[in-house]
């Protein structure tokens, strides 16, 4: 009867260390939650960013439709357009020219 408690027991440890290895190192284990969540939280404030910058957008397209003065800043900033009538004028500091 002992070398049958002394299996029992051995048996049980070995099932104990594979349960202790599974809930720290395999899958689904304490750390691949933390490295997981880890992850959500990363991808949370990237989402967070891109809608931000949606917003932004959305609000630079409204302004667009709505009224001619944005986009004629638009024109004149990016474009560099100038009004009939006007005299553009471009001054060169001197030491741009070395």
């Amino acid at each position: 009867m002992p070398w049958l408690l002394r299996l029992l027991t051995i048996l049980l440890l070995v099932m104990f260390f594979v349960l202790q290895y599974r809930q720290w190192v395999g899958q689904g284990s304490l750390a691949e939650v933390a490295s997981l969540e880890r992850r959500i939280q990363r991808q949370q404030a990237r989402i967070a960013e891109m809608e931000e910058r949606n917003a932004m957008l959305r609000a630079e397209v409204e302004s667009l439709k709505k009224g001619l003065d944005v986009v004629e800043a638009r024109a004149r900033e990016d474009l560099g357009m100038i009004r009939e009538g006007e005299t553009f004028y471009q001054v060169i500091p001197k030491d741009a020219s070395k």
